[in-house]
């Protein structure tokens, strides 16, 4: 089969296209023809070599094909899998990587059989991305009458997180995003106001929005924008680090958010609680269901063939995409 392989850390140019063997699936798992593989934004960061030996989603070492989240047919089944599974198009996320490739392997259970009208583009969109976005609503508690400011709200994530934040009850959403065309887009969706990040006065903007301040911060972006939007929150409010697009994790004082009684749940971080397996099954399966059910539109942006992988990288990272960015094989 032809998957991407890297063989040295570095940029974009290092995702080559590579005939390698096809893989086998085990015990309790299931071979995927991959109809569409989604990009995570870390994956990006991964593929530099800046994450070794910080992250867990980083490879142990090199070669490496990236990519965690396929969508396809399932073509061939392990032991202990029922046989009935084989020609069922299913979504899910690879143990570790693999993703962007013809073929693909999942464990049974972490294979989500799809509806015939989802396609596997948006499937895709509904993953990493999805499950992500159900669980940083649940973690960060959003219900009626908060104020959320979504930081990268023009994102995959942030996309859905606008959605299913409005369906919480939140009763006011202000998306952080840059350009007028992702802004176009954060309104359209459902915010009650737009605001570009790369504008120094973007703060007093939020402010005019929510003059009593903000309840909740979703914080993708990280350093000096996650520490101003950390500023615009209300007392007692909640703000959840979830990503740092910009290279830094967001540094808070834990003085001052002791005497502003911020509350700092935690989502990024160890498997454990929101991001246990057990926990990404379910969310990953109420994002789809919502999807199948109308309630959650996913939002892909640019697709790329597989050969393409590194100019869809290189479009991630210079901030030319909107929503999720998916691979065709």
């Amino acid at each position: 089969m032809r998957a991407i392989v890297v063989r040295e850390f570095g940029g974009p140019e290092q995702l080559r296209i590579e005939e390698v063997p096809d893989p086998v699936p085990g015990t309790g798992e299931v071979l995927v023809e991959v109809e569409a593989a989604g990009i995570q934004f870390i994956e990006t960061q991964v593929r530099t070599g800046r994450l070794q030996g910080i992250s867990p989603v980083a490879p142990a070492g090199l070669p490496w094909t990236p990519g965690r989240e396929v969508a396809g047919v399932v073509r061939a089944v392990g032991a202990g899998v029922d046989q009935e599974l084989v020609g069922r198009r299913v979504a899910g996320q690879t143990a570790t990587q693999g993703g962007y490739a013809e073929l693909a392997v999942l464990t049974a259970a972490g294979a989500h059989p799809l509806p015939e009208h989802l396609p596997s583009t948006e499937a895709v969109a509904l993953l990493g991305t999805g499950r992500t976005a159900v669980g940083l609503v649940e973690t960060a508690g959003i219900g009626k009458g908060d104020t959320v400011l979504i930081e990268s709200a023009a994102g995959a994530v942030g996309a859905q997180v606008i959605q299913l934040a409005r369906a919480a009850g939140a009763e006011r959403i202000i998306g952080l995003a840059r350009g007028e065309e992702k802004l176009a887009l954060v309104r359209e969706l459902g915010a009650d106001a737009a605001v570009d990040y790369t504008d120094e006065t973007w703060p007093a903007q939020v402010r005019a929005a929510a003059p009593e301040g903000v309840t909740v911060v979703l914080d993708a972006v990280g350093g000096e924008t996650g520490s101003r939007a950390f500023d615009l929150l209300a007392p007692g409010g909640r703000f959840v680090i979830f990503g740092f697009s910009s290279g830094a994790m967001t540094v808070l004082d834990p003085a001052l958010v002791a005497e502003r009684g911020i509350l700092t749940p935690a989502y990024f971080g160890p498997p454990t609680g929101p991001r246990s397996p057990q926990e990404q099954l379910r969310q990953t399966r109420e994002a789809l269901t919502a999807a199948a059910d109308g309630r959650l539109k996913p939002l892909v942006g640019r697709t790329f063939p597989l050969a393409d992988a590194a100019a869809a990288h290189q479009a991630i990272t210079s901030r030319a995409t909107v929503g999720k960015t998916v691979l065709i094989p």
